[in-house]
């Protein structure tokens, strides 16, 4: 398995001392056993029903049901403590479960985890190399741990770093840094590859150089899965995402159409001048910038009245905007503390779709 290494936990120092090279029978087993699965589930990634885990008696995962598809993005968001990195550790193998199914690549991590080892690849939140070697060292070392890695000079190409393979590590910027954790996941030329928020602490520069790098590869039919705390991040690069709260799955769909949010009532903003008076359907207490915002089921015919009024008016409608929830509204809908009245209609329209 393709991973990076994570100096702050005895967990993630397994997870890369486990990398090792899979022998050609174990890569030829795992062959046979993805060739065997049903057309179905070879358009499946990961197929998860009814995941549980607890701890100390305590439920972290409480029946989840996932199914990632070959080729896809998918992120899996959700507060810390509700159960997000316990499935990922489930699915990659490195934690047992206590009940469910589970597949990977059509093999069940839990009893064939040497199986999947050089077919997925990893990319931690914090990482540990030798920050004397070069860049083209760095992957040229983790690619000769596997028995069928990708070329070295292609993985560079694959994340950006043409200009930068023959510099050291500790001559890397923090987005070059985090476009070389995942060079070294992708050494082994996986299938399926785990991004732990990949962009925690970066600036918006070193962002967006990330999110190119995932673009990428999921231009070439990578599956990845994706957890971050960004609901931009999502947004982005997203094909679908889940939420998780209090170990459950609560909603599971299209950035732009979980929770329903692509049929939403509309928010129309505006600021006027003192003393103007719109229709009084349209009207509503300014905020402290002065701002109106209104809601309304049909957004096409109220911008067309409140607009008609103003020009006929000679009212300037300063902030002009319409809008609908974000994904971090429904996000924060779905796992805030609102999120256990069955009164917020956010929530339980998310909750809704999260169920189907």
């Amino acid at each position: 398995m393709s991973t990076v290494a994570d100096s702050s936990t005895a967990a993630d120092s397994k997870r890369v001392t486990d990398s090792g090279t899979a022998d050609s029978n174990t890569v030829a087993e795992a062959s046979t056993t993805a060739a065997s699965t049903t057309a179905g589930s070879s358009r499946l990634a990961v197929e998860v029903r009814g995941l549980v885990k607890s701890y100390s008696g305590k439920q972290a995962v409480m029946g989840i049901d996932l199914a990632i598809r070959q080729g896809e993005v998918f992120a899996l968001l959700g507060p810390n403590g509700a159960g997000k990195t316990t499935t990922v550790e489930i699915l990659e193998g490195y934690r047992t479960r206590d009940h469910g199914e589970v597949s990977v690549l059509g093999v069940d991590p839990g009893h064939h985890r040497s199986r999947l080892k050089s077919r997925i690849g990893i990319v931690l939140q914090s990482t540990s190399v030798d920050r004397y070697l070069t860049v083209r060292e760095t992957i040229g070392m983790y690619a000769g741990f596997y028995p069928h890695p990708r070329p070295v000079d292609e993985v560079i190409h694959l994340v950006g770093l043409d200009a930068k393979r023959n510099d050291r590590v500790l001559k890397l910027s923090g987005g070059q840094q985090r476009r070389l954790d995942v060079a070294i996941a992708l050494a082994g030329s996986p299938e399926l590859l785990f991004l732990d928020e990949p962009t925690t602490g970066f600036d918006p520069s070193a962002r967006h150089e990330a999110w190119d790098v995932i673009k990428n590869l999921a231009s070439l039919g990578m599956t990845v899965l994706l957890t971050t705390h960004y609901m931009d991040e999502a947004q982005f690069l997203a094909d679908r995402v889940a939420v998780i709260a209090e170990g459950r799955l609560v909603a599971q769909g299209p950035p732009a159409t979980i929770g329903d949010r692509d049929r939403a009532r509309a928010r129309i903003r505006y600021r006027l001048p003192d003393g103007a008076a719109p229709p009084a359907d349209l009207a509503g207490p300014p905020g402290p910038d002065g701002i109106i915002e209104v809601a309304t089921d049909d957004a096409v015919h109220a911008l067309n009245r409140l607009t008609g009024w103003a020009i006929s008016q000679g009212v300037r409608l300063d902030g002009l905007e319409v809008t609908r929830p974000s994904l971090e509204d429904v996000y924060l809908a779905l796992t805030g503390p609102a999120s256990a009245d069955a009164s917020s209609p956010a929530a339980a329209s998310a909750r809704k779709e999260g169920r189907a």
